[in-house]
């Protein structure tokens, strides 16, 4: 039986680190704040648990503990009732959902089961005691987990967006956000902690399985580049940080740009059409996303983009759900037949 905390353990290197980071992001986690923590009973979640708890008495937030039960192996229920008692030793609010593998049987699946029962728990709390509202979720996820979403979107051919995922804060649904504070910290360091804090771990076997895509990265790509390039995950996290700046940064300039060509019906053709092939695609991407229209694959991105330069004819295409761009020789309009016949 894996032992508690011990209530003794003196400040850590880990403590600070993590410390120092929320100080500098001070509204990542404000004082006081309720926090619902998705803790599977491995590493990297339960050194986020054993940091947020030693963290509480400076920070004087409210914590509770949530444990997904995928079904997935025949120890799943095994590590619910021990993780749950470990909890209940503690002193720590803990609440498991049950699943089945049918119902979960793919990793994309899984995951959205995850952050709607998450959404339900941080509800359930909100509504139970109003005056202290769970906002805030988090996950165990490191940068480790970083760089091996960024390896298998890079393989797929992602866009910016998609390469700088796995952002440090993002709204699961209105009023409640998910927070990464571990995106910092690297795999190797989160087992350093759970060892040296003497924190109890449950393996999960199905992270062993070489069925999911990310569990061939962790342990067939990633120990590679490691050992050619020592330190490379955490440079690769890093790399996904920066451009996810350069993401953010790119978004606002695009909106300044579609004001600057934005008429009254449409967007200036002739404006439009001054832009590089590339520009012009982030400008129509970012115009299609506005409007709620359907979204165009990069190579349609790049067609529509030729198809308006200076020197083609007046032309159309047909979008699915009944939308339709057209150009002619000075304005370039989005429109919604279907929108139009309901109006």
């Amino acid at each position: 039986m894996p032992l508690p905390i011990d209530s003794k353990t003196s400040w850590s290197k880990w403590h600070e680190k993590l410390h120092k980071s929320l100080k500098h992001k001070s509204n990542l986690l404000p004082p006081g704040s309720t926090l619902l923590l998705s803790i599977s009973g491995g590493q990297d979640s339960m050194a986020l648990l054993k940091l947020i708890l030693d963290l509480q008495r400076i920070y004087e937030w409210k914590i509770h503990v949530w444990h997904g039960d995928h079904g997935w192996h025949n120890k799943s229920k095994q590590i619910c009732q021990e993780l749950k008692l470990w909890c209940e030793n503690n002193q720590i609010s803990f609440v498991c959902s049950k699943t089945v593998k049918q119902k979960v049987s793919t990793e994309n699946q899984a995951r959205e089961w995850r952050y709607q029962s998450l959404i339900n728990q941080a509800r359930s709390i909100t509504k139970e005691n109003p005056s202290l509202a769970c906002h805030y979720v988090l996950t165990g996820h490191t940068g480790s987990d970083k760089a091996e979403t960024f390896i298998m979107n890079l393989a797929r051919g992602s866009s910016l967006g998609g390469l700088s995922s796995l952002k440090e804060c993002r709204t699961l649904e209105d009023k409640i956000k998910l927070i990464r504070p571990m995106l910092n910290f690297s795999r190797e360091e989160t087992l350093k902690i759970c060892q040296e804090l003497a924190i109890p771990i449950w393996i999960d076997p199905s992270n062993e399985s070489s069925k999911f895509t990310r569990n061939r990265v962790r342990k067939e790509i990633l120990p590679v580049l490691e050992n050619l390039h020592p330190g490379s995950t955490i440079r690769i996290a890093k790399l996904s940080a920066r451009l996810s700046h350069l993401n953010n940064d790119q978004n606002q300039l695009t909106k300044l740009a579609i004001e600057a060509i934005r008429e009254k019906q449409g967007l200036n053709r002739n404006k439009i059409a001054s832009l590089s092939l590339s520009a012009r695609a982030i400008v129509f991407a970012k115009w299609f996303q506005e409007q709620k229209a359907p979204v165009l694959s990069s190579n349609q991105l790049q067609e529509l983009s030729q198809k308006v330069a200076h020197t083609k004819p007046p032309g159309s295409i047909n979008l699915s759900e009944n939308w339709q761009i057209k150009w002619d020789k000075n304005l370039i309009k989005l429109n919604n037949d279907q929108k139009l016949d309901n109006g």
